[in-house]
């Protein structure tokens, strides 16, 4: 494990890998590093791959209060230390937080983005900005089951995958980290794509997502993240659309390196 500090001080933990052109990995919700550990595995054999926690997770500090701008330069503090321009790949939230980081200007060369949950319908428009309210009530409470409860729900998951996976070992980590959900949110912003922002991003950006919904998901309308990553491609200039053949939030790294090391080459 190496370590960085961010402009506030916060220290921001990483493990490095492989060797030539760097390519930082960013997680998604409610993970921590170890998500992408077995990517980065696939990934050291074409590149140098940093792989970190996010603030708030697994080793890295979590300096409050929380903002995205501080999430940014955490991302600026690990191309430092990389030596820019870097290649960023984020999946679900962490696409998002790498689609930001862009938009502010950090030296980026190629993006790849995987899943990002953006909201396109006045209706689950409407349920993100119930949701982000409730989850932030329900923590500032201390009733960390209960968010992450709340967040199952709108990821799709059904009343009996939810009492299925309370009492488990993936339920107990999974509210260890239930407080970042709040940032994940802030990096989502209010739900929709910034199709303006986003616009400005010059640099080349694979836009991807899998064949099919997570069968733990399957309560959401077929086409989710599709529809998502279409206006995505529409408002970016040098935006590229590429759907993955897995069905799975978490795709298979064997999968997805070949496509990324295309791309990022």
């Amino acid at each position: 494990m190496s370590r960085v500090r961010s402009k506030d001080g916060t220290s921001i933990d990483y493990e490095r890998q492989g060797s030539g052109r760097a390519v930082v990995l960013v997680g998604g919700g409610l993970a921590d590093r170890s998500e992408n550990a077995p990517l980065t595995e696939e990934l050291a054999r074409y590149f140098t791959v940093y792989n970190y926690d996010r603030r708030g997770r697994g080793l890295s500090g979590d300096t409050l209060p929380y903002a995205l701008v501080r999430e940014i330069e955490d991302l600026e503090a690990l191309i430092a230390e990389a030596g820019s321009p870097v290649h960023l790949y984020g999946v679900s939230s962490g696409g998002a937080l790498v689609l930001e980081a862009a938009a502010a200007g950090l030296a980026v060369d190629r993006l790849g983005i995987y899943e990002v949950p953006y909201f396109l319908s006045d209706e689950m428009l409407k349920q993100w900005q119930e949701y982000v309210e409730n989850l932030g009530a329900l923590l500032a409470q201390g009733r960390r089951g209960e968010a992450l409860a709340l967040f199952m729900q709108l990821a799709g998951s059904t009343e009996e995958d939810i009492a299925a996976a309370r009492g488990s070992t993936e339920w107990a980590a999974s509210e260890g980290l239930v407080h970042t959900l709040m940032y994940d949110a802030a990096c989502l912003g209010d739900g929709r794509p910034s199709v303006e922002r986003f616009a400005r991003i010059s640099q080349p950006t694979l836009v991807a997502t899998g064949a099919g919904l997570d069968s733990t998901m399957q309560q959401l309308e077929p086409g989710f993240f599709d529809e998502a990553a279409d206006a995505l491609v529409a408002s970016m200039p040098h935006a590229e659309r590429k759907v993955v053949p897995v069905t799975s939030h978490v795709a298979d790294p064997l999968v997805v390196a070949p496509i990324l090391h295309e791309f990022f080459s």
